[in-house]
């Protein structure tokens, strides 16, 4: 009588143990997802009473400029302007800009544009400022992503396991030097510290002095900012090197800030 109990004891009780486990991880699977929802819809209501009124200016601005333009040239018809600020602001979404080279591709598909195109797929980053025009050209970004992507992966990956060489030679450094003087974990977080302190400075720092010289219109924090976006791969797209006007020499600036990114 007692074998044939003490299974069914055994058993009970680990049936209860897992229920709870499972009960528990659906308890927090529900929790990360609504923590997520509300991160989600703190950042939205922040976003939006930052910029919302700063869109209205710009956007009071705008008609204030197309209406005094009509004013000024009566010859105009608002319906003649209004086709053409279409085709002004489509050919800008596909990277043609009227004011510098509406007739030609020098600028957009030049190598050290397209290599800087190039480094925006296979990294994620995909500012959309330029894009295929052509139906070969988009087939062929899908098929260079596809194959690009993963390969960036495989590369980052082998830069990473080289990376660690000298970061743990670092620690073991570290561990030897002040190891009498200091907690394991102490000298852990200290080691993690520096490594925060230099990269910042190589990659985030140092470009953004870099950037800030290079492009008269932005600002030290325009340049910090595009760094962290491009860096991050959110690549919002407001900010691209090279394409100002005063730019000497785009390809090889592209081509170094490809180097860069």
């Amino acid at each position: 009588m007692l074998l044939g109990a003490w299974p069914l004891g055994g058993k009970s009780n680990h049936g209860s143990t897992t229920a709870t486990s499972t009960k528990n991880g659906k308890f927090r699977f529900t929790l990360l997802c609504g923590g997520y929802i509300l991160f989600l819809v703190v950042g939205a209501a922040i976003f939006s009473a930052i910029e919302a009124p700063r869109m209205d200016e710009f956007a009071k601005k705008l008609n204030l400029a197309r209406s005094n333009f009509l004013k000024k040239y009566t010859c105009v018809d608002d319906d003649d302007l209004e086709a053409f600020l279409k085709e002004v602001v489509s050919a800008s979404e596909r990277g043609i800009s009227i004011l510098r080279n509406a007739s030609s591709s020098e600028l957009n598909w030049s190598f050290g544009q397209a290599l800087f195109f190039s480094s925006t797929i296979v990294t994620t980053i995909g500012y959309g400022h330029v894009t295929p025009l052509s139906e070969t050209g988009k087939i062929f970004c899908m098929i260079y992503a596809t194959l690009g992507i993963p390969l960036t992966l495989v590369l980052l990956s082998a830069v990473v396991d080289r990376l660690m060489i000298p970061v743990s030679s670092l620690l073991g450094f570290m561990n030897a030097k002040l190891g009498h003087l200091y907690q394991p974990f102490n000298i852990r977080l200290l080691h993690l510290l520096l490594l925060v302190v230099v990269v910042g400075l190589l990659f985030l720092v140092a470009p953004m002095f870099v950037f800030a010289y290079m492009e008269p219109s932005w600002d030290l924090l325009d340049a910090f900012y595009y760094c962290f976006i491009s860096l991050t791969t959110i690549g919002l797209g407001d900010f691209i090197p090279g394409d100002g006007e005063n730019v000497s020499n785009p390809t090889v600036y592209k081509t170094l800030t490809t180097c860069y990114l």
